[in-house]
């Protein structure tokens, strides 16, 4: 006997909950009330429906996707997107076309390796023939600045930045 994990009893809750979240943002400006049936940015619910959105849509066309590609890994964390695949086959800008053909308000954008090199999140990754390096990857805006010892910031923040420094030395 097959189990399905989601009934259509359980459908209709999900769909019902969905309405009822996104039903409920309401937001005042100038004096005027606004309410829009959407996802609220930082509302609790907000990113994990964001997240079933789209593994729906991996689901659904991934599989397709990395086929017609020749992709050979995908990777993602939120709404970053790591793949690999044969650019003797394809190019980055045909798979982004793809991908902006899945959903119209879901659109991609892309960062092509620079001279074998590339930043995905906080990691630098350098491919040379035979293998892949990888080292951490540091935004070019960070500054190194701490709390000044005599802000009137709390002195848990104080060491709290002071722990920071001290472990970016020992990773």
């Amino acid at each position: 006997m097959k189990h399905e994990l989601v009934t259509p009893k359980t459908q209709q809750e999900i769909l019902k909950w969905y309405d009822i979240i996104t039903r409920q943002n309401y937001f005042a400006h100038k004096g005027i009330i606004f309410q829009y049936d959407s996802l609220t940015m930082g509302a609790p619910a907000s990113g994990h429906i964001a997240e079933i959105f789209v593994e729906h849509t991996e689901h659904m066309h991934l599989t397709h996707l990395t086929q017609k590609h020749r992709t050979t890994n995908y990777c993602r964390y939120v709404d970053d997107i790591l793949l690999i695949f044969d650019s003797t086959h394809t190019s980055i800008q045909m798979i982004v076309d793809d991908f902006n053909t899945l959903r119209p308000k879901l659109q991609f954008t892309a960062a092509a390796e620079k001279d074998y090199t590339l930043n995905y999140l906080d990691i630098t990754i350098h491919r040379t023939p035979t293998s892949i390096k990888t080292a951490i990857y540091r935004e070019p805006t960070f500054t190194d600045a701490i709390i000044p010892h005599s802000s009137n910031h709390p002195t848990h923040h104080k060491y709290t930045a002071v722990r920071f420094l001290f472990n970016r030395l020992d990773s």
